[in-house]
């Protein structure tokens, strides 16, 4: 049995729970060994995300990190997760944001040359130049 980690910080509450449980398929228990919940599986899955740590970091309150990988792709490649997030976008009261990190923002090799003192005007209406 695994040892669930009481920590809110990466876990779906209730209420969300309550709204996402519908969209998951079903599990078959094969006979043998037993599987982990989707509950579980989703709990492991928010860990990764919000971490940013490599799937083989999973601690092992968790489960195994090999379970919860597969069961991630089975889920996006059965197109699982479009429908969750199209059933969560749906909804009105959800806040959105957006978040840009600069270590991931490319620039050109060139833009570091740029003339000093040229002023750039940005415009959206062509008439406004």
């Amino acid at each position: 049995m695994l040892r669930y980690d009481m920590s809110k910080r990466h876990r779906v509450s209730n209420e969300e729970w309550s709204k996402i449980e519908p969209l998951l398929p079903t599990k078959k228990h094969p006979a043998g060994r037993p599987s982990m919940g989707s509950r579980e599986l989703i709990d492991a899955m928010l860990w990764i995300f919000k971490t940013g740590a490599p799937w083989r970091d999973l601690p092992e309150h968790h489960g195994n990190w090999k379970t919860v990988y597969n069961n991630f792709c089975k889920w996006r490649d059965a197109g699982v997760w479009e429908k969750v997030l199209h059933h969560i976008n749906s909804e009105k009261d959800v806040p959105w944001q957006i978040m840009i990190d600069s270590t991931s923002v490319k620039a050109h090799q060139h833009s570091a040359g740029a003339k000093k003192g040229v002023v750039i005007r940005l415009s959206v209406a062509p008439e406004a130049d």
